[in-house]
């Protein structure tokens, strides 16, 4: 049961991260100061958000395997 507190805690983090990324995007694109490094940056948390949210989905889909 800890691997799943931890994968939800991890994912609330990213989730946070993205969202600070995409602000800061957004901020230098109204600046027109957007760079490549800006535009990607929201790339790293999306990109590990996407394990974790598949482990998370499928967690409930798992347990109904395992009580068959």
């Amino acid at each position: 049961m800890k691997w799943n507190s931890g994968f939800r805690q991890v994912h609330r983090w990213l989730s946070l991260a993205f969202t600070a990324a995409v602000i800061v995007n957004m901020i230098a694109m109204l600046q027109e100061k957007s760079t490549v490094w800006v535009g990607l940056l929201a790339l790293l948390p999306l990109g590990l958000l996407m394990p974790t949210g598949l482990y998370l989905f499928l967690l409930p889909y798992a347990a109904m395997w395992r009580r068959r």
